[in-house]
């Protein structure tokens, strides 16, 4: 009997435990764990402007550089990244890889539904870049999804993987590409007919291409504007809220503007624009 008891109160003190640590932390409590780490893990995706790692391994772009001085104002000191792919962005966010993500992810609702997103940090249209001269006329994506012919890289998760495949392209015709550098090389070679990412990154790859056999075909015809935010887990919603409160203040004070527009970014696109409205456009 008293084994019986004792077995129920080890599975009693055990669920209790588990409920502790399944419950969500308050701001201070996620803070001070930052603050002790001294940094704040953040998931990027080395596209310039939004993300960029230098040579020397240091981190930049609008969006790193945003949450760098958003979490300083919170108290830690810096934010150190890990390159990754889109899709796989959220599934270490959620696995704890990673304390946010700060990458381009553009909200829509499924990502809505799996993360919390800060209020909007950058904003951008489609783009793509191709053969100068747009042998094929591709100037939307269901100019691709009605040509048999043309195949579109796009990044492996990302948006404009979606919208390829919403446009009617076929599955075979939508290839997954890992970064910018693989996607210049490969419309190049020929083995891709146009490869698409927001305007202000094809921008970037096409000037540092200096390839004048290739142009830009911007902003992609019908495809919607999108803004990002960065995102965190669903059961950190009070740091999120810490974040989003730092990040008004940043907008409010004029540094916002001043970190993202040298980049290229309109910063009252992202102040006038609204995370649930976002969340809710398909």
């Amino acid at each position: 009997m008293r084994t019986d008891r004792l077995a129920r109160s080890l599975v009693a003190t055990a669920a209790t435990a588990f409920l502790l640590t399944a419950l969500p932390a308050s701001a201070d409590e996620a803070l001070d764990a930052l603050k002790a780490q001294g940094f704040a893990r953040i998931a990027i995706a080395n596209e310039p402007p939004f993300t960029a790692v230098n040579p020397d391994g240091s981190v930049s772009g609008a969006g790193p550089d945003v949450a760098r001085a958003v979490f300083k104002r919170l108290g830690v000191d810096d934010v150190v990244a890990s390159i990754s792919e889109y899709g796989a962005m959220i599934p270490g966010l959620q696995a704890r890889r990673f304390d946010a993500v700060t990458a381009g992810l553009f909200m829509k609702p499924e990502r809505c539904a799996a993360v919390a997103y800060s209020q909007p940090i950058l904003c951008d249209a489609e783009a793509f870049l191709l053969k100068a001269g747009n042998p094929l006329k591709l100037k939307s994506y269901k100019d691709i999804a009605d040509n048999p012919q043309a195949r579109i890289g796009a990044p492996g998760g990302g948006t404009e993987e979606r919208l390829a495949l919403e446009a009617g392209v076929p599955r075979e015709r939508v290839i997954v590409v890992p970064d910018a550098q693989s996607g210049l090389t490969m419309v190049q070679q020929g083995r891709i007919d146009v490869y698409s990412l927001p305007v202000l990154s094809i921008n970037a790859l096409y000037k540092q291409s200096g390839d004048t056999a290739l142009e830009v075909v911007a902003p992609v015809e019908g495809a919607p504007v999108y803004c990002d935010g960065a995102a965190f887990r669903r059961d950190q919603t009070a740091l999120r809220d810490a974040f989003d409160t730092e990040l008004a203040a940043l907008k409010a004070s004029g540094e916002f503007a001043a970190i993202i527009e040298p980049y290229g970014f309109s910063a009252d696109a992202a102040i006038n624009a609204n995370r649930d409205a976002l969340c809710a456009q398909k």
